[in-house]
């Protein structure tokens, strides 16, 4: 009789063995951080000569970047539900659909609320598109893996984020800000769907096959570990609640984030304002944004920053994953 977990013994966890699909899915969120990145500096620094923003309107100013982080914090924390259910792929792509009308509405934008929704859409791109290159490549990799694949997502992502803030500078004064902006979404956004459809597998028989060979008692790497009190298969709520306050370890880390994120707003929204009204030039702009985006994902892949977040999310990102893979 084969074993309960026999037809899951064809899947291979492992960087070295999924190579191939590891590399694509780190291009994809390359892709991710190219397309946030292109809003980082054009769009606040000329938020009142280009969109109509009032001088010092501090509220109108932070709008697009509020309506971005509660709509991509709300995608990060359905898109898990929802990959169970359709899958890692389509996931991916739905969030590049969503991102379609981007460059179009910045180019047409007759007013700053077309900037917010375009943030709004930029959000669910975000959300989706992060949140599954993110999840893929922790599907095809191994326990002992994580760490370095948690550091490199990160690495990659935010060296779009640095690259797309420098470039879109440069197109804005070459091409002017608008039509800059949009040749560079476009190229971006079209490139991103294309790879999605031709070379991007759906990774979710990996996550299946892992659990299986926990349920049988056949796994040989590290064991996943449920949080006391949680059921093997949690609820949404059960989960929001852990992450947010049940589990100290979870709460310091989404402590944590929101700080880093209230520095980030303010790099994202008040940096470019500042240096452009100091005299500096759309492209000195994009370097300073961009250096900070390198440095903030550089050490994600580093040796050290390896082994913290290793420390740190290994067991109870195993447990996570396996709790999702039986989530019906």
């Amino acid at each position: 009789m084969a074993s309960p977990d026999s037809s899951h013994d064809h899947y291979r966890h492992g960087i070295r063995e999924n190579l191939h699909q590891f590399t694509h899915q780190l291009g994809q969120v390359f892709l991710v951080g190219l397309t946030i990145g292109m809003m980082r500096t054009v769009v606040p620094a000329l938020a009142e000569s280009e969109f109509g923003v009032a001088e010092g309107s501090f509220m109108m100013l932070t709008a697009f970047v509020v309506a971005f982080g509660f709509v991509k914090g709300t995608l990060n924390f359905v898109a898990g539900r929802l990959a169970e259910r359709i899958g890692r792929k389509k996931v991916l792509l739905l969030g590049w659909l969503s991102a379609i009308p981007i460059p179009f509405m910045v180019l047409y934008a007759p007013s700053w609320g077309w900037i917010v929704a375009a943030t709004v859409l930029l959000g669910i791109n975000q959300g989706l598109c992060w949140s599954m290159t993110q999840t893929a490549k922790m599907d095809i990799t191994r326990a002992d893996e994580r760490g370095f694949t948690m550091g490199m997502n990160e690495f990659s992502g935010y060296v779009g984020v640095a690259l797309a803030g420098i470039v879109t500078g440069y197109l804005a004064m070459g091409l002017g800000p608008r039509l800059g902006l949009f040749v560079f979404g476009v190229a971006v956004i079209a490139l991103a769907i294309v790879l999605t459809l031709t070379s991007i597998r759906e990774t979710h028989g990996w996550a299946k096959a892992e659990s299986a060979r926990h349920a049988s008692g056949n796994h040989d790497g590290p064991r996943a570990r449920i949080f006391p009190g949680v059921p093997n298969a949690p609820t949404t709520g059960e989960m929001f609640a852990l992450m947010s306050w049940r589990d100290r370890r979870m709460a310091a880390f989404s402590q944590a984030g929101l700080v880093e994120k209230f520095v980030d707003a303010l790099v994202w929204v008040f940096y470019p304002v500042f240096l452009y009204q100091q005299g500096l030039g759309l492209g000195a702009i994009g370097w300073i944004v961009g250096i900070y985006g390198f440095v903030w994902g550089a050490p994600s892949s580093s040796p050290a920053g390896c082994r913290i977040i290793s420390a740190a999310s290994g067991p109870s990102s195993g447990a996570c994953g396996s709790a999702a893979a039986a989530w019906p």
